[in-house]
């Protein structure tokens, strides 16, 4: 079972998110282990602060390195037997971090232990960054208060992908992303709708001409959205 480790300045607001629908229930049921740990609890300080003022100056606080080294001693090595033999993989949130997509959901996927290191404030001392971090991640190219939204949404893209948290395997495998290109447009019951009827091959039950016209579809949607996306596509052709 994989276990993701948050740590954070607002453990209540990321369980709090990571305990509601399919990540929720698999925590619950013992397929996906979750922690969300408050830095400030490896505070030495009496009034447990965890930042401080840059040196050299400059607006805002950031975070001071020794109690986010502690949490990550401390996460890294209780419940392991052999924390050497863990394969493990630390990664800060900060903006100008590689750019999170589904390729790296899924290879976070491949860990036993995901750290997640949430900034706040002007963010982290750039030593504790060279001492554990093996990687910072961006979940776009915008500016939030904290790292605990990009967080959820890591620990959430990463841990669905773990075994026994989804049903079937079938339900990643034709989303979008896989395979270069965005999802094909979906339709349920009723089949008329404010005067819009699904489209007739759905109906047909001629499984080829589905899976031809929802490739189409795929196509066709990633050619207008995400054209940028059709370069990844023809490379896993060429690997398949």
């Amino acid at each position: 079972m994989m276990r993701i480790d948050i740590l954070t300045l607002f453990p209540e607001y990321v369980d709090f998110i990571l305990s509601e629908s399919i990540i929720g229930r698999a925590r619950r049921a013992g397929k996906l282990d979750v922690r969300a740990h408050n830095i400030r609890d490896w505070s030495e300080d009496k009034h447990r602060r965890v930042d401080d003022t840059p040196y050299g100056g400059g607006r805002g606080m950031l975070m001071a390195a020794p109690p986010i080294w502690r949490a990550w001693k401390a996460v890294t090595e209780e419940d392991f037997e052999n924390p050497a033999a863990v394969k493990r993989k630390t990664v800060y949130l900060s903006p100008r971090g590689t750019v999170f997509n589904q390729e790296k959901a899924k290879e976070f996927a491949g860990y036993d232990q995901l750290v997640l290191i949430c900034g706040h404030y002007e963010g982290v001392d750039e030593r504790l960054i060279e001492e554990v971090v093996d990687e910072e991640i961006s979940v776009g190219d915008f500016v939030l208060t904290g790292g605990e939204l990009p967080a959820c949404l890591v620990a959430d893209a990463v841990g669905r992908l773990c075994d026994g948290v989804l049903a079937l395997p079938e339900c990643y495998e034709n989303e979008s992303f896989e395979g270069g290109l965005l999802e094909y447009p979906q339709y349920t019951r009723p089949p008329v709708w404010m005067g819009r009827e699904v489209p007739e091959v759905l109906l047909s039950g001629h499984h080829a001409n589905i899976e031809k016209w929802r490739r189409e579809q795929s196509e066709r949607i990633t050619r207008e959205r995400r054209p940028d996306l059709l370069g990844s596509e023809a490379e896993n052709g060429k690997k398949d």
